[in-house]
């Protein structure tokens, strides 16, 4: 049985790798940019290399004992990397076919996150605005107020 929780660690390494696609992200890597980088790309790799750090150091849990709350405690700081570095692209990128893609990401991944939390019980954090948008409030119309044109 002590085998068993000895292993515990390399099984969640291994998951975290899996949800990756199989790339294991460790500082180390965050060194293997290419010196001759481009000075223009040096602030979204830095912006990617965060969000990489922060997403594979949140996805390292203390297990619970509860494999439904494992699973969400490790698939929202994976989720939430794929947002950050979304938004890097957002704000680093110019190719606007992949910008389409990065705000296709953040929206799903905010709603699988949103999911994966109603699932086990928590509570949804509150709304921010969206990377691209300003931070000003919007208000929403009523439900019960509809604006339609109707010829005469």
């Amino acid at each position: 049985m002590a085998f068993v929780h000895a292993l515990r660690p390399i099984g969640l390494t291994l998951a975290a790798a899996l949800l990756t696609g199989g790339v294991l992200w460790t500082p180390a890597r965050a060194q293997d940019t290419p010196a001759n980088a481009p000075n223009s790309e040096a602030p979204f790799l830095a912006a990617n290399d965060a969000a990489m750090d922060t997403m594979m150091k949140d996805m390292a849990i203390k297990p619970s004992g509860d494999v439904d709350r494992d699973f969400v405690a490790m698939m929202v700081p994976h989720h939430q990397g794929a947002i950050d570095m979304a938004g890097a692209l957002l704000r680093y990128g110019h190719n606007e076919q992949l910008r389409r893609l990065a705000q296709e990401i953040i929206v799903t991944q905010q709603q699988e996150i949103a999911a994966m939390r109603l699932a086990v019980g928590e509570p949804l954090p509150p709304s921010t605005p969206a990377p691209d948008q300003p931070s000003a409030p919007v208000t929403p119309t009523p439900p019960h107020v509809m604006h339609m044109h109707q010829e005469p």
